[in-house]
Formats: structure tokens, C-alpha cells, sequence
């Protein structure tokens, strides 16, 4: 009788502290108003946050300071891999690149939403199909490849390829969306709606914070339930039992899952790298050429001794090796996590297929502008707003057609996918008096713009007249004046411009197809975004929220 009392009376104190805890918790700590009670006025503060949950099929990559650039002599002599120190913010990165089979569900998925048998639709999901024709070769048989690559389950966990910047960027607009989707179902928010054959499975979680009614077409009786609860006014009927009770989500619920995203050059570069490998307590040792530990190719340890430890070309027409005794297991793209991963525990970060990042390309990374995660591509924008105050939704009343551009290739491709909400960019007032950004587009800014060339005034139309940084004329000729006929030098007046612009993008890691010098993850090349090949993938990112780390220090010393 005295356990069984002193039990109770230690659970009665364990709940009593609890249930203290937890109600000064959802009171104001200055204020003393209370959150999340609808009897004063359901101001919003999230319980509590345990942290953030690693999304499926990714690694958490804990962020640190790192010497961006080149370890290996610059043969290609364009001087773009020069070494910068950069500090990298924590995120999560896919531990291998995105598969034919998962880019395919997301090709099916759009096809079910914006059927290509309606007129308006038709050439939404041609836009996000890869281009298999980047297999033929003009001397070589590889038409098979072209077929069967993207949908053949011979293929399905191979690294989608034929894919444009452009489209890698799509999807991961489109997996941000699809994971929200399925949170909020498993959560119970959200009825499966992918068991109501009568409404669209369109939802794009901008709208869904902005106004839910726009959604499946219209019908908010999918809404299950809210966080909290209801209360009932004096005098009110009672909610019939499957009404919605709370309220909606938000974003300072903690619900929804961050966006998915390419990665920052300098977050793809710090995550190859993966120094931690090479970390004596607060200092690195040494420089790492490739994205494993070691200054060679091939694997040293017994069973493996003398393979190759990624996929890429030995040498002139050598992919694979000899019959019989393969170096490296493919001669083309292989099957994800073939190889061993690296310190971050990420597949594939040299060899395979190269990478789009986010990035767009300029030959010198700019540390000296801004040395905290890095990037540059800034497009700053806000939501369109119309006469009336009411937010803008694309292919719907006020917001038009469907608005399509054509690339320089000839792709058709929507701006905005029907029922998303439209942006612009923002304007000089909204960037008024500010000190950290002065415009919308920013990737040009001090390597492109008006401020870095020799031609700048302060005339801003005498600028648009000037040449810009990457005009490239031919150097000026000799001709003869045929008045004094004297000879004069004439500078050639054509625009002629280099394949550097505002719309290439880096791509990183060597491939299947490129030699070991590529498979430095310094290295970087590029590529307009609208262009796809046969040899560049990619994978995603999302940004982790919180402290830099989540687990204890330790100090790590491979030498003891």
C-alpha cells in the first residue's frame, strides 16, 4: 500500500508540474496574454519546437567555414576556381541524386492535374518532360538509350537526366508542394483527396496560406480539422459533426515543411567536400581533391582494393574498363549509392552525373562582396496585388490566360501554373533607403552591371546606350579614310555577347562521360538554363532551421 501511494502521489506531481509548465508556456512572457486560447484572442505561439525532422530521403549537413576553390593545378587556365574562404549555414541535402522513377512520379502526378487532353493544358506537361534525344549521337548507336533510360525499370533508380535547369527547379517547387500535401493528410487536416475522384489534386502550399478556398476546385469541405479548438458564442448552434473545427494552419504552426530547393554552389561544394573527414578538433588538415578522404581513384581496403571509388572516363573511348573485370561497374550513369558515400554520408558527389546548383555563373566568386552564403541569382519579389487589394492567381479572372514563353530552343513553358499565385518584382520604393538591397535582379550586380564596367555614368540612359561587361566586339580594325586617306582604327559597332549571361547556370561534379579532373568538386562549369545534356542531374536542398547544430561537440582526431 505504501508503493502504491507513492507512486500515485509522484504521478500526481509529474502532471501537476507538466500541466505548469505547459500553461506558462502558452503565456506571454512579457505580457502575460495567452496564446492559442480562443477566449483571448488565439493569438498564435507553436507549443513547442523538438526540432526539425530530416525529410525523407535527405542528410543533415551541419554548416561551417571552408576554403572554396581549386586544389588541383587550373589546366583549363580561366582562372574561375580561385580559393575564397565562405561560411555555409546548416541545411539538408538529398543523399543521392533525384531518380528517374521519382522524376517520373512527378511527370505522372502533373499529368493527372493538368491533363494535355485540354486545350489549356497541353503544353504544361510536355514543358517538364526530359529530353531523352540527348543520348543520340550522330556517330553512335545509342537510340536505345533514348527509349528506355527515363521509364524502363531497368532504369528507375539511375539518375534522371535531359533535365534543364529550368525544369530541376520545378520540381523542386512541385516536392515542396507534394510533401505539404501528404503532411497535412497524415496529419488529418486534409481529407485523401486522392480518393475523391471528383476534385483536383492541385495544391500549391503558397495558396493554401493565403486563401485555402482557391484549392480543389473550390470545395473547403476536404478541410478535416485545424490546430486548437473551437468555441461557441452565446446563443450558436452546435457544429454539426464533420464541420471544420479550429482554425487553419499556418506557417508559425511548424507544420509545414521548408521549400525544397537546388543548392547553392557553395553549399554543393561545402557538402562534396565534406571536410569533417579531415577535422582535428577546431582546425582541418590539408586540402581534399575529390569528395572522399585520399588522393586516389581507387579504394584501398582489402576487399575492394584496386576499384574504382566513382563513376567517370579512365581515358580516350574507356568507360567501363575491360569485359570481365570492370573498374568502375558502368558505362554510362549508374544506379545510385554504387559507390561509397562521403563524410556527410551524400552518394555520388563526384562521378555519375554532374549537378545543377543554383547559381548563376560569373568566373570569380566574390568573397570580398559577401562571404556568408554565398549565392548569386537573387530575384527578389512579391506577391501581384490588384486594384482592388485582392492577391493574383494565375489562369483565373484577373490573372488572365495562362501565360506561356518560349525558350531560345523553341520550348513552350509556362510562367505560372494555373491557380498558383503570380509574383513581380519588387520596386525601387520597396527597396528604398535600404542598405543590404537596392534592386529586384541582383545577378549581375558587381560583375555585369553598369557599376562594374569602365563605361559608367551617372546617366542611367546614356547607360542603357553602353555596351555592357560581356559584350564581346572584335578587336578594332585598320581601315583607309577615304577622304584623307589616312589609315584610321574602326571599333566593330555589333553586339556580340559571350555564352556568360544572366540565364547560365553553374553545373558541379564530374560525370560518367568526363575525365577524373572534373571530379574535384571545385571544379565548375556552365550551361544556359534552358539546355539539358545526358551527363548533368541533380538533387535538392532544403534550409535547416534552428541552431547551426543539434548534437553535442566533439572533438574528433584521426591521428590518435
Amino acid at each position: 500500500m505504501k508503493n502504491i501511494f507513492k507512486i500515485t502521489f509522484i504521478v500526481f506531481a509529474s502532471l501537476l508540474f507538466v500541466n505548469c509548465k505547459s500553461s506558462s508556456s502558452n503565456k506571454s512572457r512579457l505580457t502575460g496574454l495567452s496564446f492559442n486560447d480562443p477566449k483571448n484572442g488565439n493569438y498564435i505561439r507553436a507549443n513547442s519546437f523538438n526540432g526539425q525532422e530530416t525529410p525523407l530521403g535527405m542528410v543533415g549537413v551541419e554548416g561551417g567555414s571552408f576554403t572554396m576553390g581549386q586544389v588541383q593545378d587550373d589546366v583549363m587556365f580561366d582562372w574561375n576556381t580561385t580559393p575564397n574562404k565562405i561560411h555555409v549555414r546548416s541545411f539538408y541535402m538529398d543523399e543521392a541524386e533525384v531518380t528517374n522513377s521519382e522524376y517520373f512520379l512527378y511527370v505522372q502526378y502533373m499529368k493527372d492535374v493538368f491533363p494535355p487532353s485540354e486545350e489549356k493544358y497541353k503544353n504544361i506537361y510536355s514543358s517538364i518532360l526530359p529530353d531523352t534525344l540527348v543520348w543520340r549521337k550522330s556517330l553512335g548507336n545509342t537510340d536505345i538509350l533514348s527509349e528506355n533510360y527515363f521509364r524502363h525499370p531497368a532504369y528507375a533508380d539511375y539518375p534522371v537526366v535531359g533535365v534543364s535547369w529550368l525544369q530541376a527547379n520545378e520540381y523542386c517547387k512541385w516536392r515542396t508542394n507534394a510533401v505539404n500535401l501528404k503532411t497535412l493528410i497524415d496529419k488529418g487536416n486534409i481529407k485523401n483527396i486522392f480518393d475523391i475522384d471528383t476534385i483536383s489534386n492541385f495544391f500549391d502550399t503558397d495558396v493554401f496560406l493565403v486563401d485555402d478556398s482557391k484549392l480543389f476546385n473550390g470545395d473547403t469541405t476536404v478541410y478535416k480539422r485545424g490546430i486548437g479548438r473551437t468555441i461557441r458564442k452565446r446563443g450558436e448552434a452546435r457544429p454539426a459533426r464533420d464541420a471544420f473545427q479550429g482554425r487553419k494552419i499556418t506557417n508559425a504552426d511548424g507544420v509545414l515543411t521548408q521549400r525544397f530547393r537546388l543548392p547553392t554552389e557553395a553549399e554543393w561544394e561545402f557538402a562534396a567536400k565534406a571536410n569533417v573527414e579531415n577535422r582535428e578538433y577546431n582546425n582541418i588538415r590539408g586540402r581534399k581533391k575529390y569528395a572522399w578522404n585520399g588522393k586516389y581513384t581507387r579504394a584501398k581496403n582489402k576487399r575492394n582494393r584496386g576499384d574504382q571509388l566513382a563513376n567517370f572516363k579512365q581515358g580516350k573511348g574507356d568507360y567501363s574498363g575491360p569485359s570481365g573485370w570492370s573498374s568502375d561497374g558502368a558505362d554510362i550513369p549508374n544506379e545510385i549509392k554504387s559507390y561509397p558515400p562521403n563524410g556527410f554520408g551524400l552518394y555520388d558527389m563526384s562521378g555519375n552525373v554532374a549537378e545543377w546548383v543554383a547559381d548563376v555563373y560569373r568566373p570569380i566568386v566574390d568573397n570580398e562582396a559577401n562571404d556568408f552564403n554565398y549565392f548569386r541569382g537573387n530575384l527578389f519579389t512579391k506577391k501581384m496585388i490588384d486594384a482592388k487589394g485582392n492577391v493574383v492567381f494565375a489562369g483565373e479572372e484577373g490573372g488572365a490566360e495562362i501565360e506561356y514563353d518560349t525558350l531560345p530552343n523553341g520550348k513552350i513553358v509556362p510562367r505560372y501554373l494555373p491557380g498558383s499565385i503570380k509574383y513581380v518584382p519588387i520596386t525601387k520604393n520597396d527597396a528604398s533607403l535600404r542598405r543590404n538591397f537596392s534592386k529586384a535582379d541582383n545577378a549581375n550586380i558587381g560583375d555585369g552591371d553598369a557599376n562594374s564596367t569602365r563605361f559608367y555614368e551617372d546617366d542611367e540612359d546614356e547607360i542603357a546606350r553602353r555596351p555592357s561587361m560581356y559584350n564581346s566586339p572584335k578587336s578594332p580594325a585598320t581601315e583607309i579614310d577615304p577622304v584623307t586617306g589616312r589609315e584610321v582604327l574602326v571599333n566593330d559597332a555589333k553586339k556580340r555577347t559571350t555564352l556568360i549571361s544572366d540565364r547560365t547556370r553553374v553545373y558541379k561534379g564530374g560525370s560518367w562521360s568526363d575525365r577524373e579532373y572534373w571530379l574535384d568538386p571545385a571544379q565548375r562549369r556552365y550551361l544556359p538554363e534552358y539546355m539539358a545534356t545526358n551527363y548533368i542531374g541533380f538533387r535538392c536542398v532544403t534550409d535547416k532551421l534552428g541552431p547551426l547544430s543539434t548534437g553535442k561537440r566533439k572533438a574528433r582526431n584521426p591521428s590518435r
